[in-house]
């Protein structure tokens, strides 16, 4: 098949590889619950795919003003962390995945991971999964000094993989991340999940609601199709 130049196929991990964001988002609400306060979807859209104490947004500190209470953060946050640990562990590789991850191999497309997560979090889930060895280059937060929409983090994993921003495609799942894909250049695929379906994402080039619906085959062919106009 030819490609028409491209090269690389740049995964974003939450939400794209793996379900974390619902996760993340309901341990919060937990402890919020916990608590008798309320933290909406509303409020929590707005950080999905970048890092929350980086924009300015601590949900702890957010907590601690409601309530008027200063919180036992080293204790509370342990627990919620462990708490978001032990719902993500429930979760599968995202439909479709696999089959992409296969797919680039037989094409000969390099593999790429940008996440604006930790390092740790991200090889972490990825050994867990048995995911590792598919990506010639991971970069997270830890590796820029600053997250998505900072387009930073593609970048590094543009230089990493000796490819042009023209030569990827970058798969998304939130408009944090779209517009970082984005300002380094790189033709974007958002694929929503369930916390960020309703976002509306001008950023992105292409929509899928699943990478299970369009084989990579396919989804290269229509790119190659909206290049040429």
């Amino acid at each position: 098949m030819q490609l028409d130049g491209i090269r690389a196929l740049i995964f974003d991990f939450d939400g794209l590889i793996l379900e974390t964001e619902g996760p993340i988002f309901q341990s919060w609400q937990e402890l919020y619950q916990a608590h008798n306060r309320q933290l909406s979807w509303e409020t929590w859209s707005k950080i999905i795919g970048t890092n929350e104490i980086e924009v300015g947004y601590d949900p702890l500190v957010e907590l601690e003003k409601q309530t008027g209470q200063a919180l036992d953060r080293p204790t509370v946050a342990e627990a919620r962390r462990q708490r978001e640990w032990d719902l993500v562990l429930t979760q599968p590789v995202l439909p479709g995945v696999m089959d992409y991850l296969h797919a680039a191999r037989r094409l000969g497309l390099e593999l790429g991971v940008a996440s604006s997560s930790s390092r740790q979090w991200v090889i972490g889930h990825l050994e867990r999964l048995g995911l590792r060895d598919y990506f010639a280059c991971v970069r997270t937060g830890d590796d820029v000094p600053r997250t998505k929409p900072d387009p930073a983090v593609y970048l590094q994993v543009l230089e990493c993989l000796n490819v042009s921003a023209a030569e990827a495609v970058a798969l998304e799942d939130s408009p944090n991340g779209a517009l970082a894909a984005k300002r380094a250049g790189i033709f974007c695929v958002v694929v929503p999940n369930e916390m960020t379906r309703a976002i509306p994402n001008q950023h992105a080039d292409l929509r899928l609601e699943s990478l299970a619906d369009l084989p990579l085959e396919r989804l290269l062919s229509r790119i190659e199709a909206l290049r040429r106009g």
